[in-house]
């Protein structure tokens, strides 16, 4: 009986584990869409990207450690972003469950959400490879700026200064 408990426990640990990767797609390089520039494709090495296919959601992870090709390559991922959704920056280290650290460089989200498809940035800024004082961040876009939100709860916790 204890065996037969044994074996049905790991299969069942088993097919719950299988179905949660399974919901997920990992890329080691850029999966992003041939439509995208193709000013970005020698990106693709540097980059990974995640699928979630069920949430109709795709992530895709491009660090840089150099502020020459971060600038470069700027302009034309602000072609990717959907026009009237936000860009969203961080504080570096930027932190992401599968990707980990991210010291510079952008996470790119694609959706669908109803009959629609949306693609936004999150902007990982560390003041020298992305420094917002040598980029364009365009006037017609929403900018959500989280580089202190961990500043201001810890601020809220103590009652201030």
């Amino acid at each position: 009986m204890k065996r037969t408990v044994t074996f049905l426990v790991a299969n069942a640990v088993f097919a719950a584990c299988s179905t949660a990767s399974a919901l997920w797609l990992v890329s080691d390089t850029g999966a992003w869409p041939k439509s995208w520039p193709k000013a970005l494709e020698p990106l693709r090495v540097q980059s990974s990207s995640i699928e979630h296919g069920e949430a109709d959601l795709k992530i895709h992870h491009i660090p840089f450690t150099d502020r020459d090709d971060f600038e470069a390559a700027w302009p034309q991922l602000l072609k990717v972003k959907t026009k009237g959704v936000p860009i969203i920056l961080v504080r570096s280290p930027g932190t992401h469950w599968h990707f980990g650290k991210t010291n510079a460089g952008v996470l790119v989200y694609e959706g669908q959400r109803e009959q629609s498809h949306w693609t936004h940035i999150e902007l990982v800024v560390d003041g020298e490879i992305v420094d917002l004082n040598r980029i364009r961040l365009p006037a017609d876009t929403p900018i959500i700026d989280e580089r202190f939100k961990d500043d201001e709860s810890k601020s809220a916790d103590t009652g201030g200064d």
